[in-house]
């Protein structure tokens, strides 16, 4: 398993938290997702062999937000 942290862009209330964490959760191999709105980041733990953070890019734009480099 590999953590990783995921600057947010977009979120702008506890809604838009849960939105990004549905996302992130919806991605095969991820294991533990805890999105925080005062840092907008997100922290993923998920499983490499799996998936990797191309597939967390795309859920969160599904979602409306996007994943800042």
């Amino acid at each position: 398993m590999e953590t990783v942290v995921l600057r947010v862009a977009g979120m702008s209330c506890q809604m838009c938290v849960k939105h990004v964490a549905r996302a992130l959760e919806g991605v095969a191999g991820v294991s533990k997702v805890k999105v925080s709105l005062e840092e907008e980041h997100a922290v993923v733990t998920f499983d490499p062999a799996v998936t990797d953070t191309a597939e967390f890019k795309v859920a969160v734009a599904e979602a409306g937000y996007q994943i800042v480099d």
